[in-house]
C-alpha cells in the first residue's frame, strides 16, 4: 500500500512513513493511492467475524509491511482487551434507530476506538527501533484522554497534549489533567480548539523542529484513525438483521468520524447516506448544504466537541471530489486561510450524493435528551443528542446514530436537561478527587515550542 499527500499527489510513501509522520511536509493529509472495494462476496466472508478479526481483515490491508498479519492480530487482542464490551461496540434500539454505542474503551468516547489501537502500533514500532518519539495532539475533549490512556507510560514516547482552556468539561479536562504518567504534558492553550489545532499544525510545518524532536501526531488528521473507525461502520451493517444499504447519522466537528464512514462506502460497504450532524458551529452542514465554507467565531456550547470552525479531514473529501488535484487543493487551502472559499456547484453536487448534513441548537439538544429520556429511560450526551435530533429533522428512515461518548462525561448539560446526575464507572470515579497538573499557555508558538522542547527526553 503506497499513500500520497492531499497537496503532494506524486510522493509515494508507506504506511509507516505516514503513521509516524502523521501529517505530510507541505502540510497536506496522506491518503492510499489505491482503495480496495470490497465484492459482494468478499463482504459475505467477513459478516461473521468477531469485531477484533473484522478489524485485523480492514486493517490489514492499509498497513502494508508495517507488521504481518498475526502481528497485527496481537496488537489488535491487546488494544481492544481495555473495553468493558465483549464486541467493542454495541447496538441498542430506540424506536425506529439504531444506536451504535461506540464509547465502551477506557475513557469512555469513541476516540479510544483507534488511539488504543495507535498506541500499540507506537509501542510495537519502537520494539524495533531505538527511536524516541514525541506526540503533540490538540483535543476539543475526548481526542486527549484517549491519547494519554493509551500512551501512558510506554518506553521512548512522550505525549503533549493541547486544550482549549476553560473550554471542555470538568470531566473530560480531569481524565487527561489527573494522569501521574511521566511521559504525559498536559497544556491548556488560552483559546479555543481551532487555535490548538493550528499550533499542532504550524510546529509540523516547522521541519527543523518537528525533526528535532522526532514529532508525530494522532489528531484524526492521521490516517490510522480514520481505518481504525472505519471498522465499526462494517462491523455494524453486518450485525443489523436486514441486508438493505443503511444510513448513519455522526456528530462530528472535525469529519474525522464521518470520513470513516465515506472510506466504508467507498470499500463496497452499502451504505445510502452519511448525515453529518453538528451543532450551532454548523460550517460542515452549511458546507455541505449549500457549499458555504466560511469559518464563523466559535460559539462555546454543551456539546465542545463539536465547536470547531476548521473541520481538517475535510481537505481529504475535497482531494477526492477534485479528482485527487492537488494544485487545486492547495489553491482551496489558501482560500479556506483567506476565508473566502466556497464549494462549485459541481463539486457540491458530487457531495450530496453521499452526504446529507443538519444542525441543531442548544434548546433543540437539550429537548432531545430529555426525551430520549423520557420515552426509553436512556441517557445520551449531548453529541449522541445532535445525532438523533438530526435524524428526526430530515424526516427518514433506515437510520444508525453513532453514540461517540458516554453521557456521564457531561455532567452539566445532562442535569440540566433531565436534572439527573449520571455517575462515572467505578473505574473512574476516582479522578474527581485527584489533584490536576497542567501548564497554561497564551496563543504562542515560540513560548510553547520552547516548552516541548526543554522536556523532550
Amino acid at each position: 500500500m503506497e499513500y500520497f499527500s492531499t497537496r503532494n499527489n506524486h510522493i509515494s510513501l508507506s504506511f509507516e512513513n505516514i503513521f509516524l509522520k502523521g501529517l505530510s511536509d507541505e502540510g497536506g493529509l496522506f491518503l492510499p493511492k489505491k482503495i480496495k472495494k470490497f465484492s459482494n462476496n468478499e463482504l459475505l466472508s467477513l459478516k461473521e467475524l468477531s469485531y477484533e478479526d473484522l478489524a485485523t481483515e480492514i486493517i490489514s490491508i492499509f498497513t502494508g509491511n508495517f507488521c504481518s498479519k498475526k502481528q497485527l492480530k496481537e496488537i489488535v487482542k491487546k488494544s481492544y482487551s481495555t473495553f468493558s464490551e465483549k464486541d467493542v461496540v454495541k447496538l441498542r434500539k430506540i424506536d425506529d434507530l439504531q444506536i451504535l454505542e461506540l464509547f465502551h474503551g477506557p475513557t469512555l468516547a469513541f476516540k479510544d476506538v483507534a488511539m488504543q489501537l495507535i498506541g500499540n502500533f507506537y509501542e510495537y514500532f519502537l520494539s524495533k527501533n531505538s527511536n524516541k518519539i514525541n506526540i503533540i495532539v490538540a483535543t476539543s475533549g475526548d481526542t486527549g484522554a484517549a491519547a494519554i490512556d493509551a500512551i501512558k507510560g510506554k518506553e521512548n514516547i512522550n505525549i503533549f497534549v493541547l486544550h482549549p482552556h476553560n473550554k471542555i468539561s470538568p470531566v473530560q479536562r480531569m481524565l487527561m489533567t489527573t494522569n501521574k504518567s511521566k511521559n504525559i504534558f498536559n497544556i491548556a492553550i488560552n483559546g479555543n480548539f481551532d487555535d490548538c489545532q493550528n499550533l499542532v499544525k504550524q510546529m509540523f510545518a516547522d521541519r527543523s523542529f518537528s525533526k528535532a524532536i522526532n514529532m508525530s501526531g494522532v489528531n484524526s488528521i492521521n490516517w490510522a484513525r480514520i481505518i481504525a473507525q472505519t471498522v465499526y461502520y462494517f462491523f455494524c451493517y453486518f450485525r443489523i438483521e436486514n441486508n438493505e444499504k443503511i444510513s448513519f447519522s455522526v456528530p462530528t466537528g472535525n469529519f474525522g468520524d464521518v470520513y470513516a464512514g465515506y472510506l466504508a462506502k467507498k470499500m463496497g460497504l452499502p451504505i445510502d447516506k452519511l448525515l453529518v450532524a453538528t451543532n450551532e458551529n454548523d460550517i460542515l452542514h452549511r458546507a455541505i448544504s449549500k457549499g458555504d465554507y466560511k469559518a464563523n467565531q466559535v460559539k462555546e456550547t454543551i456539546s465542545p466537541s463539536m465547536d470547531i470552525q476548521v473541520a481538517s479531514n475535510f481537505e481529504r473529501l475535497l482531494f477526492q471530489i477534485y479528482d485527487n488535484n492537488s494544485e487545486k487543493i492547495i489553491e482551496i487551502m489558501k482560500d479556506i486561510k483567506n476565508n473566502e472559499f466556497n464549494l462549485d456547484e459541481i463539486a457540491l453536487k458530487k457531495i450530496q450524493k453521499d452526504f446529507l448534513s443538519e444542525s441543531l441548537n442548544e434548546k433543540e439538544i437539550l429537548e432531545i435528551i430529555k426525551n430520549v429520556y423520557k420515552n426509553y429511560k436512556v441517557v445520551i450526551d449531548p453529541h449522541t443528542a445532535i445525532g438523533v435530533g438530526a435524524v428526526k429533522k430530515i424526516k427518514k428512515n433506515n437510520f444508525v446514530v453513532l453514540a461517540t461518548a458516554h453521557p456521564c462525561k457531561f455532567p452539566n448539560a445532562i442535569f440540566k436537561s433531565i436534572e439527573k446526575k449520571v455517575d462515572l464507572p467505578n473505574h473512574l470515579k476516582g479522578i474527581l478527587n485527584q489533584k490536576e497538573e497542567y501548564k497554561v499557555f497564551q496563543n504562542d508558538l515560540e513560548s510553547l515550542k520552547s516548552y516541548i522542547k526543554n522536556n523532550c527526553k
